[in-house]
């Protein structure tokens, strides 16, 4: 059962709103207007990618009747202090996650981001956490008042890295869901993270290749962050 059913089996429609975040693809507020509610954006969390939990209790009015918590990039949200603020204020908190991989891929995922971690210079790598499971493997790339993010990308992918923007545009800046919120972990996110990759099916030398892509920009930012 999609999103939008679920919304509405738990009676969630008109005249209510359903926080979401606004880090991520279009089809979680598409779910909440299809099933007649007002899509309300909050902050996400710099390191998880995730809702946080305190813009979410700050978002939440009488007028609150659910939450929707989506995990990125195989990185968990914070389901305990999240399901609490659900149980506080009466609301239905629902889950979407990314497609689950087998065990010996997520391993090895693992492993070759655990390989980045200690190679790459000049990017800051991922939180590590337990359970994340690097369906993605993204860093950030700080801005120095440039487009930084964007310059490293076509200069890796020069180098025959592929590379992508996880999230080119956040969902309260397209303008069919144009907000006046402030969301600045979110517009920071946006701005400046970055997909490598870190495919199970990757050789060393591929590592290598990606590694000595990244580290020959070091040039292009900040030293410190």
């Amino acid at each position: 059962m999609g999103t939008a059913a679920l919304l509405r089996a738990a009676g969630v429609g008109v005249g209510d709103e359903v926080v979401i975040p606004a880090f991520g693809n279009v089809e979680v507020a598409e779910a909440v207007v299809l099933a007649g509610a007002l899509p309300v954006f909050a902050d996400i969390d710099p390191l998880t990618y995730c809702l946080d939990a305190t813009a979410v209790e700050a978002a939440v009015t009488a007028r609150t009747a659910a939450v929707v918590v989506v995990h990125r990039f195989g990185r968990p949200a914070d389901m305990a202090r999240l399901l609490g603020i659900g149980e506080l204020h009466g609301l239905l908190v629902l889950q979407e996650g990314e497609s689950e991989a087998p065990y010996d891929e997520v391993a090895q995922r693992r492993e070759r981001a655990a390989y980045l971690d200690a190679k790459l210079r000049g990017v800051r790598t991922p939180d590590e956490a337990v359970g994340h499971t690097y369906q993605q493997y993204v860093v950030r790339v700080p801005g120095n008042g440039r487009p930084d993010r964007d310059a490293f990308a076509r200069a890796v992918r020069a180098r025959g890295v592929e590379c992508r923007v996880p999230v080119k545009t956040p969902v309260h800046r397209l303008p069919e869901y144009r907000r006046c919120v402030s969301l600045p972990e979110t517009e920071r996110a946006a701005d400046e993270t970055l997909a490598l990759p870190v495919d199970a099916a990757l050789a060393k030398r591929d590592m290598q290749r990606i590694v000595g892509a990244c580290n020959a920009l070091g040039g292009l930012l900040q030293p410190a962050f």
